[in-house]
């Protein structure tokens, strides 16, 4: 057995660094990945297009609230004129049925709703995660008690049953990006804390934990310079991969129709009026079916990457068993 197998993890490794070379190398080892870079691309570009939907829609010369009643076919209960849902050089994507609202703009505008709620609701998860999390490790058998049976029932809670209750008794004025924020975040931390709790206890047992504390550092000062900087990784990791599941939830509370209120373009609000369009314009289907896929597909595939990159032993271990499997063969 080699000595690095009996070492705890990262005990027999050099010193870091600092964390401008390791970002490089997370950096650097995300670049040999084609499938990383890709969705990377992508998700920078829906990010840019969110960020300067004003512009884009000024370049278009239109907006995602004016009506255009001459767009569309009263007769036929509303469907746009010409092919492929009114697609023109005034109208890259076509409108949409009944309204005849740009489509781009109401698409582009909509990935600001989506991104920014799912972004916040992220950031509320993380915080209350972590808070509970390291409570919870770092305190009396009592606090961890109580912390992971709480941390148990959040869990086990129906989320999306729980939310729809929540944002339906609250007043119509409140923001309601503000809501799902507010909603999304405080209901799904419970998977955050339990990660949080399981690294810490893993944590304040290694040797550099116990040095800090001998060296007369407080427990404030040990968490911070410490265990935050080592819980980082799976924390990223995490996120990585439950943003995603954010961009789903926000939109199905939005298709049910008690996430964004009209006239506020979202991409779950489009498609809950698009399933009475289907059949007379696919595309007002498919165009916001198809960006929500493929923004939670790179963000599914960007999040295993970067659980690769920040945990390169996984890799390592792989690519060790293909060779073997390779060998036996």
């Amino acid at each position: 057995m080699a000595v690095q197998d009996v070492l705890a993890p990262g005990a027999g490794d050099p010193p870091a660094p600092g964390p401008a070379a390791g970002a490089r190398g997370v950096w650097r080892r995300l670049r040999t990945r084609p499938s990383a870079v890709v969705a990377g691309a992508v998700l920078a570009a829906l990010l840019l297009a969110a960020l300067a939907a004003p512009l884009l829609t000024a370049v278009s010369g239109q907006d995602p609230y004016t009506y255009h009643d001459e767009l569309v076919n009263s007769a036929s209960g509303g469907a746009p004129h010409g092919a492929f849902g009114g697609i023109s050089g005034t109208h890259w994507l076509g409108v949409e049925p009944g309204t005849g609202r740009d489509l781009f703009a109401r698409l582009v505008y909509g990935a600001r709703v989506s991104l920014l709620v799912a972004a916040g609701a992220l950031l509320l998860q993380v915080l209350i995660g972590v808070s509970v999390g390291l409570a919870a490790a770092l305190g009396n058998r009592w606090a961890d008690q109580v912390l992971s049976r709480v941390t148990d029932v959040m869990v086990a809670l129906p989320m999306l049953v729980l939310a729809i209750a929540l944002t339906t008794v609250v007043p119509e004025d409140f923001p309601r990006p503000l809501l799902l924020i507010l909603v999304m975040g405080a209901l799904n931390w419970g998977g955050t804390s339990r990660l949080v709790r399981a690294q810490t206890l893993t944590l304040r047992r290694l040797d550099f934990v116990a040095a800090a504390r001998l060296g007369g550092s407080g427990p404030l000062r040990v968490v911070r310079r410490e265990m935050l900087p080592s819980l980082a990784a799976p924390v990223i990791t995490h996120a990585a991969i439950l943003l995603p599941s954010n961009i789903v939830l926000e939109a199905s509370l939005s298709f049910l129709g008690i996430g964004v209120k009209p006239p506020t373009p979202a991409w779950g609000q489009m498609l809950s009026t698009a399933t009475t369009w289907f059949r007379a314009d696919p595309m007002y289907v498919l165009l916001p079916s198809g960006l929500l896929f493929v923004t939670v597909l790179a963000f599914t595939v960007l999040g295993d990457a970067v659980r690769t990159a920040l945990d390169p032993r996984e890799a390592s271990r792989l690519r060790v068993g293909t060779r073997k499997e390779k060998t036996r063969d």
